[in-house]
């Protein structure tokens, strides 16, 4: 593996630099202290910064040994935001505040373009402009749209923009990388079923929302298996249903919510529509009525083909080229996607391992995303820093 010696020197300082950080999470829009850790050691190293784009992200500017004077740019991104769930590792560095905990690796993201940052500013063994992005609430918030909205790439002209998330289960020491649609698009719905609320014993005189719904939900699965063409990916799950107060009441009102997931506007817009209409047409059938809500958070996570071969080869440089896996796309979701909208670019896996990592003392669950037994491999950060680095020098020394 081809690690940066300086990067290597100072992954102790970063390691406890993302220990702190995962002591003190932060959920999405009130990174203030994060943020301020991260704008201190840029500042430390002679970088510029841009504070409060996206409410509490910033970022950093580091300009090469020309000045930024040839104008070429590349932009690198770290979300830095926690989940609010309770932590049930017990060792040092765990969640010191109730309810939040950095259960997704954001901490590492951070820690890893710091170590980058502290090189590229104490080097600048380059041509052109690196644009060190540190974004707030990914987890929910749409941290990235809001900085795209605020003027992110306006006020910082880049050509691409790359960002990198780890993966646990991945053997250690591999990345991933692929073109196409790597993470789906997150969409939420909400049905509200009215029908004729009466008593339980005499359900002929009401109309009963209930089995409406049960139709309904078998109903959108037929979207899945009939509507949709098999070779295309979509999901929908119906993971809430609220309705009555008593066992010998039939209900006037049963509430369906869930989630839709998609690598495709295309297919999202066919699933949108026909959920409308089987949800309205199912009311119908019955003489209910009902009120239909869908909500598109983020859409899918689309890497540039051009982007993501580069980055493969950068990556095969550093960790061999049969180190560097087929990215499999996964259902989850990842507001880069809205970067990635604006400009081409790339979104990469770096290996957290199998768990094998984590101090003693820790939750004894698995080592696996958004689980309160999870924490970040320390191990990655002179990888994902070195990447980072040999990612901006090589993509700023190609000729245009």
């Amino acid at each position: 593996m081809q690690l940066i010696d300086s990067i290597v020197a100072q992954a102790e300082e970063m390691a406890a630099l993302r220990r702190d950080i995962h002591a003190h999470p932060e959920l999405c829009f009130e990174e203030l202290r994060t943020a301020e850790v991260v704008a201190q050691k840029l500042m430390q190293w002679g970088i510029p910064i841009h504070r409060g784009l996206g409410k509490t992200g910033l970022v950093g500017v580091v300009h090469g040994r020309d000045g930024g004077a040839c104008g070429r740019a590349i932009g690198l991104r770290a979300d830095m935001d926690a989940l609010p769930m309770q932590e049930h590792n017990h060792f040092a560095h765990a969640s010191r505040y109730p309810g939040k905990m950095h259960a997704c690796g954001h901490d590492g993201h951070t820690a890893m373009l710091l170590a980058a940052a502290q090189h590229l500013a104490q080097h600048r063994d380059f041509d052109g402009t690196v644009y060190l992005i540190f974004q707030p609430a990914e987890e929910g918030g749409g941290g990235a749209r809001e900085m795209v909205r605020e003027g992110l790439f306006t006020l910082f002209p880049m050509e691409a923009v790359f960002g990198m998330h780890n993966w646990p289960g991945m053997p250690a020491g591999t990345m991933a990388i692929s073109p196409g649609p790597v993470m789906a698009s997150s969409n939420e719905f909400k049905i509200t079923i009215r029908g004729k609320g009466g008593h339980a014993a005499m359900p002929h005189t009401g109309i009963d929302p209930v089995p409406v719904a049960c139709q309904m939900v078998q109903a959108f699965q037929t979207i899945i298996s009939r509507n949709k063409k098999p070779v295309d990916a979509g999901v929908i799950s119906v993971t809430m249903i609220h309705t009555g107060e008593a066992t010998n009441v039939v209900p006037d009102v049963c509430e369906l919510q869930g989630t839709v997931r998609t690598f495709s506007v295309e297919v999202l817009d066919m699933i949108e529509r026909r959920m409308r209409q089987v949800a309205e047409h199912t009311c119908a059938a019955h003489e209910a009525s009902c009120t239909f809500e869908f909500e598109r958070n983020y859409p899918p996570t689309i890497n540039a083909a051009a982007e993501a071969a580069f980055a493969r080869t950068v990556m095969a440089a550093i960790v061999g080229e049969d180190k560097v896996l087929v990215q499999e796309p996964t259902m989850g979701a990842e507001d880069f996607a809205f970067m990635l909208q604006a400009k081409p670019g790339a979104y990469c896996f770096i290996a957290n391992g199998d768990g094998q990592h984590r101090d003693i003392d820790h939750g004894g669950g698995p080592c696996t995303l958004h689980n309160p037994s999870y924490d970040f491999n320390d191990g990655l950060i002179p990888l994902g820093a070195t990447y980072w680095v040999r990612l901006a020098q090589q993509w700023l020394a190609q000729s245009r």
